[in-house]
């Protein structure tokens, strides 16, 4: 069971806290927590930091109403800072971008596409690239591979069709699993043909910003 005694926090009694947006996995922003703070953010699931500046608790989103809704606390090996997951409710940043890091010293900047980009959707792309760098026999992946375009389209119009057939029916259970399936053939699509979900993220981000 965890206990916040073993936390190291500094002289000042405070803890860095990196906080991530729970659903793209970006970083929003790097503040400190006290004991209390912490303890509070626990108690009532909105993250509250130490406000150094106003030398008080700070609730995100108590004024401007961008709450941080707490999904899970982490801290690491050498349990002097914090790794929080949250659901932000609007921007993050007081500039008004979602997040603080948003400036760049050096690199592309395309993190609004990447950050687009479920992270499970991410997962799966992954599993698919690397059954067809190294097969792995009985998988239901490589026997697409295998099979060839052809069968992938195949599978992807009957995913679809069943898709059609569960949303008329109204069940959503079905619907779920058949959208689910969907995705998947699509990912092996993507592999097969050598789209990328950060290609269909950025064309996205294009039409809809």
């Amino acid at each position: 069971m965890f206990n916040i005694s073993e936390l190291k926090f500094d002289a000042n009694g405070l803890i860095p806290v990196i906080t991530q947006d729970c659903q793209t996995m970006a970083v929003l922003m790097l503040a400190y927590m006290s004991k209390e703070s912490l303890e509070a953010t626990i108690k009532t699931g909105k993250v509250t930091y130490f406000s150094r500046s106003r030398n008080e608790l700070w609730v995100k989103g108590e004024t401007s109403g961008n709450y941080q809704v707490l999904k899970d606390i982490r801290y690491n090996c050498e349990n002097n800072s914090l790794l929080i997951s949250a659901q932000q409710i609007g921007p993050a940043c007081h500039t008004g971008e979602q997040t603080c890091f948003y400036r760049y010293v050096h690199g592309e900047n395309s993190d609004e596409a990447k950050s687009a980009i479920p992270p499970i959707f991410q997962r799966i792309y992954n599993v698919v690239v690397g059954r067809k760098a190294k097969p792995v026999e009985g998988s239901y992946t490589n026997y697409l591979f295998e099979n060839g375009l052809d069968k992938i389209l195949s599978k992807v119009g009957e995913e679809t069709t069943e898709i059609i057939i569960a949303a008329k029916n109204d069940d959503k259970v079905h619907l779920t699993d058949e959208i689910s399936d969907l995705l998947y053939h699509l990912t092996v699509l993507m592999v097969q043909r050598g789209v990328e979900w950060d290609d269909v993220a950025k064309e996205l981000t294009k039409r809809y910003k």
